[in-house]
């Protein structure tokens, strides 16, 4: 479920279009920045846009759709962002893909949603704790944007972002699974578990720690925490062009499921 913090609007079409579409049509990135005042809110008759002058993503009511309110939406928000704004499209819908097409937006960002069956449990190393709100938080946000310095959204979490995560009602400490390396963190799995998924929600290993298995480590104690909680599937997103992260987890079981897409002006 949305969090309670966001409009009742926009947390009312956002499960309408979670029900129609399978997947949620906002990053919790994205409503994470709404509530810190981040990203702004745009809302029209049926439809909204989470949205700063460099990214946006929208949602229109599944039951309003083909009546142009998607266009009269993306034409507000190309007006009022920047010119090299990147949009999201959550699904690689025919109707997303004409959108864009005629607005001369083209495709620039794959993100691919991988799923499998949970294994049965995994002999599991002992020696990881669990994340303690209150303490680890800079040192989570500092290993973090180590481990993600690539990546736009995710490596630049905040602990203020963090903190807004721990509010939302899937968290977990139990499911935020750490290897602690003296006074601080070496890699984590934290697992997001909502609507019977179990999502590998981002999992981080400090780049001075690659090469010794402890991501692979690290996965292996999340599907152990999801067995443990009765979840029989497993979900996780990844860059399209992110090879090694790819092959480690098409080598574990993971098969593709949905897409993402991020466009853009050409």
């Amino acid at each position: 479920m949305p969090s309670p913090s966001i409009p009742e609007f926009l947390a009312r079409l956002i499960e309408r279009a979670r029900d129609a579409d399978g997947q949620p049509p906002f990053s919790d990135g994205a409503l994470v920045e709404l509530r810190t005042g981040a990203k702004s809110l745009l809302e029209l008759e049926h439809a909204a846009a989470v949205y700063s002058s460099t990214e946006a993503e929208f949602v229109v009511d599944p039951a309003r759709r083909g009546a142009g309110i998607g266009t009269r939406l993306l034409d507000q928000l190309l007006e009022r962002c920047e010119p090299s704004v990147k949009i999201w499209a959550h699904g690689d819908h025919p109707a997303a893909r004409a959108l864009a097409a005629s607005h001369h937006l083209v495709a620039m960002r794959e993100l691919h949603q991988l799923r499998m069956p949970v294994p049965f449990r995994p002999e599991v190393a002992s020696d990881f704790d669990r994340f303690r709100p209150g303490v680890d938080e800079e040192s989570w946000v500092a290993l973090n944007a180590k481990a993600f310095a690539f990546h736009p959204e995710q490596g630049s979490v905040t602990v203020a972002d963090l903190a807004e995560l721990e509010a939302e009602p899937w968290f977990e400490a139990d499911d935020f699974i750490v290897s602690r390396d003296g006074e601080g963190l070496a890699g984590y799995c934290w697992l997001k578990i909502e609507d019977g998924i179990g999502e590998f929600y981002v999992v981080g290993v400090d780049p001075d720690r690659q090469g010794e298995g402890l991501g692979r480590r690290l996965m292996a104690a999340g599907f152990a925490r999801l067995a443990d909680r009765g979840i029989r599937t497993a979900a996780l997103y990844v860059e399209s062009d992110n090879e090694p992260a790819i092959a480690l987890y098409r080598s574990l079981g993971f098969t593709a499921h949905s897409v993402d897409i991020q466009y853009a002006r050409a």
